[in-house]
């Protein structure tokens, strides 16, 4: 959705611009400000703050009407795909936690291929002096009814040790 999103608000803040280098470098201040001094968590929270600034810019310059049309085009198509197929299936991230002795690659497969409509293992890691695994899965789930179901066959699977699924932002160590 943000990739295709995010050319209809640049051209339309290319189009408001119009050659007006005053407006220009103070546009381009304010999207720098917002893309490196907030934290957005998904990139439809990024789409959605140039957005806004993009309405800001139409009703500041005057085009209250342009503006209007603009927020009611950009509602319409978030609905569309948020209504949608695939791009209303949201990616999880699951984190489990699996003793050293289990074969987490043979044991959970069956489990994803019932539950999952996608997946895929991100990373390993070790923890508590070797003796458990920590994994990492990026997971699309068939059915979002299922969650509870899902993470029970997974704690079956993995002796009731943690087990996590969300969606989770990104933090930088």
């Amino acid at each position: 959705m943000t990739l295709i999103l995010m050319p209809v608000v640049a051209q339309t803040v290319i189009m408001m611009v119009n050659g007006n280098v005053g407006t220009g470098i103070a546009v381009a201040g304010a999207f720098g400000l917002v893309r490196f001094r907030s934290m957005q968590y998904k990139a439809e929270d990024i789409l959605l703050i140039f957005v806004a600034v993009t309405i800001g810019l139409a009703t500041s310059i005057g085009y209250i009407g342009f503006a209007s049309l603009f927020t009611f085009i950009v509602c319409v198509i978030m609905t569309v795909f948020k209504k949608t197929g695939n791009f209303g299936r949201q990616h999880l991230e699951l984190r489990i936690t699996c003793p050293e002795s289990m074969n987490y690659a043979e044991e959970l497969n069956d489990v994803f291929e019932k539950f999952t409509a996608s997946s895929e293992l991100l990373s390993v890691r070790t923890t508590n002096m070797g003796s458990l695994f920590k994994l990492t899965y990026d997971v699309v789930m068939k059915n979002r009814n299922e969650i509870q179901n899902f993470i029970n066959e997974l704690r079956i699977r993995n002796s009731n040790l943690e087990i996590n699924l969300g969606v989770f932002p990104e933090v930088s160590e």
